[in-house]
């Protein structure tokens, strides 16, 4: 005959046997196992991430997609401050270093497009292919 243990009515909480000197752990208690429990867990999860990291998430990649998806989407911040008029915050030198950027950036679709800036482009190209 099996004895199931006592519960405190109040709680639910199962209460230890009597003779095993026992006792209910304290808040602070719990609260420094469940830190300590978190802790190792993420060193252990640290651990296989040097491990096996990439060769799961590329295994994942190929097994299912979607789960891949879902896990990228969960990592995104939920909320994005955009500031659309960043110029207005910018110095003169960082202006200078935008504008340099884009014009390195756009200098080939010029460059196709003719000298005069006439023309499509890359797309006349990609059209007649």
């Amino acid at each position: 005959m099996t004895v199931k243990p006592a519960k405190d009515p109040k709680t639910g909480r199962f209460l230890p046997r009597s003779g095993q000197g026992t006792t209910i752990p304290r808040p602070r208690t719990r609260k420094a196992v469940r830190s300590k429990l978190g802790e190792l867990f993420l060193e252990d999860m640290l651990s296989a991430w040097e491990a096996r990291g990439a060769a799961a998430i590329h295994a994942l990649i190929e097994k299912s997609p979607n789960d891949f998806l879902k896990t990228i989407a969960a990592l995104m911040p939920k909320d994005v401050a955009i500031n659309p008029n960043q110029m207005g915050e910018m110095t003169d030198e960082q202006l200078l270093e935008r504008i340099r950027k884009l014009d390195q950036t756009i200098r080939p679709f010029l460059a196709a497009s003719g000298a005069d800036g006439t023309g499509d482009g890359d797309r006349a190209a990609a059209e007649n292919e």
